[in-house]
């Protein structure tokens, strides 16, 4: 079984993970931008952020086998803080990076008026620069917001093809799929959704334009959880080639659109600005 999980955060996870998740078929993955539970407090710990995502991540995932791209973008929980708006001018360099796959995360939170200027601002951008979306549905009000995201997606002037709105549940998962936007899901451990109630909405809606993710940060997530489903939908009767389609040729289709991806075989650089990541080895 290969795996390419669309979502994952691994500045907050550890060596072992990766490890992990390539003994479970993990071979491709993409890192959104997100918070990182600590508020910043200027866009020169952005540029920071921004430049591990291109650099050191993508060192450490090669030592273990897995492709890291990511998506760039000011998430939505510090849209509303105006000491980060400068982040918005980092933005059309980043985007530029060979290894950008996306803008993202970007959506809502609370839903308030910065995040409706941020949104359409990033929303913009992505239409410039002809890279994918990756949308962050709120974790309050999700319907309304999903609704609401939709709407501005609509008028932003991108097609729906690029565009992938998250974290979708049962009270959302119809709205986005009549839209033509693609659906992701992401699986954790006690929210968000779980691997049954996956199933139940694939059964549902089939395997058209959706995408698995484990969205594992630094909270109680797990990154195997993108195996767990493909397990699963194998036990509830789908065939290989659907486990395939929803684990892997769709994630390449909606991210291959940047014409970014790089999916050979991966092989590690002797180090990474001096950092070999050995602990314990004689030289």
């Amino acid at each position: 079984m290969r795996i390419f999980d669309p979502h994952i955060h691994m500045t907050s996870r550890t060596t072992d993970d990766y490890r992990r998740m390539y003994d479970a078929g993990v071979r491709a993955l993409v890192e959104p931008a997100f918070w990182l539970g600590q508020p910043r407090t200027s866009p020169d710990t952005f540029a920071d952020y921004f430049d591990g995502l291109l650099g050191w991540e993508p060192y450490r995932a090669a030592q273990y086998g897995i492709a890291h791209h990511c998506a760039i973008a000011l998430n939505p929980k510090e849209a509303n803080d105006p000491r980060l708006r400068g982040v918005l001018d980092l933005l059309p360099r980043y985007l530029a990076k060979d290894r950008v796959v996306a803008v993202g995360e970007v959506g809502y939170d609370e839903m308030t008026p910065a995040e409706d200027e941020v949104l359409q601002a990033q929303l913009a951008l992505a239409l410039e620069h002809e890279l994918p979306v990756l949308v962050h549905t709120p974790h309050r009000d999700k319907a309304a917001g999903t609704i609401r995201t939709l709407d501005v997606v609509k008028d932003s002037g991108l097609p729906p093809e690029m565009i992938l709105v998250d974290h979708l549940n049962e009270m959302t998962a119809k709205a986005v799929a009549d839209s033509g936007c693609w659906s992701g899901f992401s699986v954790y451990p006690d929210t968000k959704m779980d691997v049954h109630r996956m199933i139940a909405l694939l059964r549902l809606y089939g395997t058209d334009r959706v995408l698995v993710n484990s969205a594992a940060d630094w909270g109680h997530s797990d990154p195997l959880k993108t195996r767990a489903v493909g397990d699963a939908m194998l036990a509830d009767g789908f065939t290989e080639e659907d486990v395939d389609k929803v684990l892997w040729a769709n994630p390449v289709a909606f991210y291959g659109r940047s014409g970014r991806l790089e999916l050979d075989e991966v092989s590690p650089a002797a180090d990474y600005a001096g950092n070999t990541i050995k602990r314990g080895v004689a030289p």
